[in-house]
Protein backbone atom coordinates (compact mmCIF):
# COMPACT_ATOMS: atom_id res chain seq x y z
CA UNK A 1 0.00 0.00 0.00
CA UNK A 2 1.31 3.37 -0.92
CA UNK A 3 1.35 6.02 2.18
CA UNK A 4 0.41 9.53 1.24
CA UNK A 5 2.89 12.75 0.58
CA UNK A 6 3.86 13.84 4.39
CA UNK A 7 3.16 17.47 4.87
CA UNK A 8 6.56 18.54 4.72
CA UNK A 9 6.56 16.82 1.36
CA UNK A 10 3.93 18.41 -0.15
CA UNK A 11 5.01 21.96 1.46
CA UNK A 12 8.47 21.40 -0.04
CA UNK A 13 6.52 20.28 -3.43
CA UNK A 14 4.12 23.20 -3.43
CA UNK A 15 7.72 25.39 -2.86
CA UNK A 16 9.35 24.21 -5.75
CA UNK A 17 6.76 24.76 -7.88
CA UNK A 18 6.01 28.58 -6.80
CA UNK A 19 9.68 29.24 -6.84
CA UNK A 20 9.54 27.89 -10.38
CA UNK A 21 6.84 30.00 -11.39
CA UNK A 22 8.27 33.33 -9.96
CA UNK A 23 11.53 32.46 -11.23
CA UNK A 24 10.18 32.45 -14.69
CA UNK A 25 9.27 36.02 -14.38
CA UNK A 26 12.00 37.01 -12.64
CA UNK A 27 14.55 35.47 -15.40
CA UNK A 28 12.23 38.29 -17.70
CA UNK A 29 13.40 41.00 -15.41
CA UNK A 30 17.05 40.07 -14.69
CA UNK A 31 17.59 40.05 -18.55
CA UNK A 32 15.98 43.36 -19.09
CA UNK A 33 18.46 44.65 -16.61
CA UNK A 34 17.30 44.24 -13.06
CA UNK A 35 19.80 43.40 -10.17
CA UNK A 36 19.93 39.49 -9.69
CA UNK A 37 20.19 39.86 -5.96
CA UNK A 38 16.71 41.54 -6.24
CA UNK A 39 15.09 39.54 -8.49
CA UNK A 40 16.58 36.17 -6.16
CA UNK A 41 14.59 37.86 -3.06
CA UNK A 42 11.34 38.72 -5.11
CA UNK A 43 11.33 35.08 -5.82
CA UNK A 44 11.91 33.79 -2.93
CA UNK A 45 9.77 36.34 -1.10
CA UNK A 46 6.45 35.09 -4.36
CA UNK A 47 7.60 32.13 -3.37
CA UNK A 48 6.93 31.35 0.49
CA UNK A 49 3.81 34.09 0.10
CA UNK A 50 2.41 31.62 -2.24
CA UNK A 51 3.03 28.40 -0.45
CA UNK A 52 1.28 30.44 2.44
CA UNK A 53 -1.84 31.73 1.20
CA UNK A 54 -2.09 27.84 -0.21
CA UNK A 55 -2.19 26.33 3.04
CA UNK A 56 -4.57 28.87 4.16
CA UNK A 57 -7.15 28.06 1.55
Amino acid sequence: MQQPPSRRDEITQQLAFAALGAGVITTVAVAQGQNPLTALGITVFSAVAAVMVGQVL
